[in-house]
């Protein structure tokens, strides 16, 4: 990477961080650090507040291209001191005006499963699942067989993206991706393994409901109390 690129990075993420840092306020963030369970502080920020922040720096200062995007990313991430600066390189992941830059290519897939390992916690995860999820949805032939190696991961929070990933996908689901990542954290005794599992069957009832009773009938014996719970919350059983 060029020392022009880290630049420029490095100067983003520093309009960033201290247009978070001016709207502080530490009643609410020592709230919100107890709340989340996070060593890392708070700064005190709304997320509407940390998404105003990320829209104005990117609004005042576009970013040139996907390589500079890409830095201001792990350079966010990575020097984050507050957690809201790790939301805002997630926003800035996210951002509307980056969408054509998304390609499931090794550079992206490297940074994403990097914010998912580093974060492990579920409110850094959740949010990067949905990049996870745009991926698939422009190139599964390439994101497909990488959820399936993620569901047998160590790392329940990989695991976990794998689950969650089709949320919202509805009749566009991979049935047979949905059922293999399911499968991997089956045994997993891991309170966010077993919410993931509940929660992806939950919403995937909303469109096919016979297909969650049949495969929490078939699971019977390893799926946890927590994830039949979840999977069968609206179905009246």
């Amino acid at each position: 990477m060029s020392e022009d690129v880290v630049e420029i990075a490095r100067s983003f993420a520093l309009a960033i961080r201290q247009s978070l840092a001016a709207g502080a306020d530490p009643v609410r963030a020592a709230g919100q650090q107890r709340y989340m369970k996070s060593v890392m502080p708070y700064y005190g920020l709304t997320n509407p507040a940390v998404r105003a922040v990320v829209r104005a720096v990117l609004g005042e200062h576009p970013l040139p291209h996907r390589t500079t995007w890409l830095a201001m990313v792990g350079e966010l991430w990575d020097g984050a001191t507050h957690r809201e600066e790790r939301y805002a390189a997630l926003g800035v992941l996210r951002h509307r005006a980056h969408r054509h830059w998304l390609s499931a290519d090794a550079q992206l897939l490297g940074l994403v499963r990097h914010l998912i390992t580093s974060g492990a916690w579920w409110d850094l995860v959740d949010e990067t699942s949905h990049v996870v999820g745009d991926l698939l949805r422009l190139d599964p032939g390439t994101m497909t067989p990488l959820l399936r190696g993620w569901s047998r991961e160590p790392d329940v929070w990989l695991r976990r993206a794998s689950i969650i990933a089709q949320l919202g996908f509805r009749e566009r689901t991979d049935l047979d991706l949905l059922r293999y990542a399911i499968e991997g954290s089956l045994d997993d005794p891991d309170f966010f393994a077993r919410k993931a599992i509940g929660w992806a069957l939950r919403e995937y009832a909303k469109t096919d409901p016979e297909w969650v009773r049949a495969l929490v009938r078939a699971n019977e014996g390893r799926l946890s109390g927590l994830s039949k719970r979840e999977a069968l919350k609206y179905l009246g059983e």
